[in-house]
């Protein structure tokens, strides 16, 4: 797509979920570094938008799906909002029903679209329970990457840049107060609950670091319930806090970004610290690195997963919705000890 040294502007579709969106960072740093004449316009929806504030030359627009861009006039009057910013070609990194709409209005005016290839085949023979492949597959990031390789800017993802380290406001200087302590972020919390380690055996690595008195422990999470859960939990240990409920995303993301380490479930978190070049170390229950979410430049070493031998069955699905009868306690199987001593060679190294 060469159009003699003038600058392409390239729009690519990501709405959702948090994770996913993450995911496409390290892949746009990756572009960039490689093409510096291209020019990006990202489309995702409003609460997602802070997650692309460390990238230079990146503009973001809201798609609202909920109201002004609902159905297929909604799509429509989206396109039209679309249109002036001349787009070259389209990156669907989705491949929803919404963004196939989409192509269909970007083929009025013959402009490229190409579309992620979800993989579907190859998840379903991983996750199936019987006859099972249990192999690794191709990462989420990559499959970002085949899309504007499709386009014709093939994406050499060992050249993706870590986002920096963001300054810390004086409101969170003011709730975290900085010390000599490491800080330890938690995300204990997972959008279905086969990919939630126990909250109970959580608050065991939660006491064992808080006594060690050389980490400062901060919990994320969203939601009422989650609030209330992790601040009953900060109430018992001194050096743990509660962060969830104060913040909203672009704080969040500051926060994240001058962590020590981040402890996660297979959530979004894990992609919003390893954005940020912080060690992750994730915990796996249903589901399985080898369906492709793996947090980006990651050691596989920091990923402590379930017992397959007790649970032959994992990984059950790619999202964690799944749980087979007798598989509630698959996450019971990685000891507390385990999560602790990992993260300490990390916090110690």
């Amino acid at each position: 797509m060469d159009k003699k040294g003038k600058e392409t502007h390239l729009l690519l579709i990501r709405l959702s979920a948090m994770g996913d969106v993450a995911m496409t960072v390290p892949v746009i740093t990756a572009l960039k570094s490689q093409y510096p004449q291209l020019k990006i316009t990202v489309l995702t929806k409003k609460p997602f938008i802070p997650i692309f504030s460390g990238l230079e030359r990146v503009n973001v627009v809201e798609a609202d799906v909920k109201k002004r861009h609902k159905g297929l006039i909604g799509l429509w009057k989206l396109y039209q909002e679309l249109k002036p910013f001349q787009f070259d070609a389209v990156a669907d990194l989705h491949n929803v029903l919404r963004s196939r709409i989409l192509k269909k209005y970007f083929a009025l005016q013959r402009t490229p679209f190409m579309q992620l290839n979800k993989g579907r085949k190859e998840k379903g023979e991983l996750t199936r329970p019987q006859n099972k492949i249990f192999r690794q597959l191709k990462s989420t990031h990559q499959r970002y990457a085949d899309v504007f390789a499709q386009l014709g800017f093939p994406v050499e993802l060992d050249k993706a840049k870590l986002l920096e380290r963001q300054p810390l406001s004086e409101k969170l200087l003011q709730l975290v107060q900085q010390d000599t302590k490491k800080w330890v972020g938690i995300a204990p919390f997972a959008a279905h609950g086969g990919k939630m380690y126990p909250l109970h055996l959580m608050e065991e690595i939660i006491q064992e670091l808080n006594n060690t008195e050389k980490y400062k422990i901060l919990l994320f999470g969203g939601g009422a319930k989650e609030v209330e859960q992790l601040e009953r939990i900060a109430a018992e240990y001194p050096n743990t806090l509660c962060m969830a409920g104060k913040l909203n995303l672009h704080e969040e993301l500051q926060l994240i970004s001058n962590l020590d380490v981040m402890l996660s479930m297979d959530s979004g978190n894990a992609h919003l610290a390893a954005n940020y070049g912080i060690p992750v170390v994730t915990l796996w229950g249903v589901t399985h690195p080898f369906a492709g979410f793996y947090p980006f430049g990651q050691p596989m070493g920091n990923a402590l997963l379930a017992d397959r031998d007790k649970f032959p069955l994992i990984p059950t699905s790619v999202y964690g919705n799944k749980m087979p009868k007798g598989y509630e306690k698959a996450m019971e199987t990685i000891p507390p000890q385990q999560v602790v001593e990992k993260l300490g060679s990390i916090l110690e190294a």
